[in-house]
């Protein structure tokens, strides 16, 4: 069944074009990988897909809805949350209470949004810094916490944005670990991401874009060996 459906979504800012007739389709339970060299239109159509931009042209569905320009904290109530590439969490505040901040997008009391924090953060193996403030916390925490943020609002669809930028190789496993344990939960997942590793890991199908364009679409081992990928990106990383 279709969770998120892309129907030929345009993206303009005055005379750029900068995501171009992209269509696709994420199935419920799937983690699909969006991939392609920097200035593609990953994260602008991320901003589209979560409501910060409306397309241009081209519509985007959510569970068979139409949610085009929909404002991203309805879609986040609908059960569409995500993370960003640079990450912001409430740097005052200690990792527990940014996580409950979240949670009160569920939760109608203290208490409760403190029980989903909770489990949240032991999920993500954060709880030992519970009480750290958020900006004094290394990336690959200040990463997890993000995730940990965006799924005490319980979604449906996770839409993750170069969280694994900048992790060491512990810290890249973990987080690893952590979206197939996501995945596990029911949770479907996008992810924009560089390190091939993770993509062609965790993705049950990967799109790939190029100056706005969808230049294919396909399973990990499909996109590893299309010569328009391995020209276009792939070739990049020998």
């Amino acid at each position: 069944m279709s969770l998120l459906k892309l129907d030929r979504v345009v993206k303009n800012f005055g005379g750029l074009t900068a995501v171009a007739d992209v269509s696709f389709e994420v199935n419920k339970g799937e983690i699909v990988g969006l991939i392609g060299p920097n200035g593609a239109g990953k994260t602008t159509l991320f901003n589209v897909i979560n409501g910060f931009y409306s397309p241009t042209r081209g519509d985007v569905f959510f569970e068979e809805k139409k949610i085009s320009g929909m404002k991203p904290h309805v879609l986040c109530r609908m059960g569409m949350a995500r993370t960003f590439q640079i990450v912001k969490p409430l740097q005052r505040l200690s990792a527990l209470d940014n996580v409950i901040a979240s949670a009160f997008v569920r939760a109608k009391t203290r208490r409760k949004a403190e029980e989903i924090a909770i489990e949240v953060l032991k999920f993500t193996n954060l709880c030992e810094d519970k009480d750290v403030i958020s900006k004094s916390l290394p990336l690959g925490k200040r990463k997890r916490l993000e995730i940990a943020r965006a799924l005490a609002t319980r979604p449906k669809l996770l839409l993750l944005d170069e969280s694994f930028a900048g992790l060491n190789p512990s810290e890249l496993n973990e987080s690893i670990e952590i979206i197939r344990k996501i995945k596990g939960k029911g949770i479907t997942i996008l992810l924009i991401e560089h390190h091939m590793k993770v993509i062609m890991s965790i993705s049950d199908g990967i799109v790939v874009l190029n100056y706005g364009e969808k230049i294919a679409e396909g399973t990990p081992n499909e996109i590893g060996n299309n010569p328009l990928v391995i020209e276009a990106y792939l070739g990049e990383e020998k």
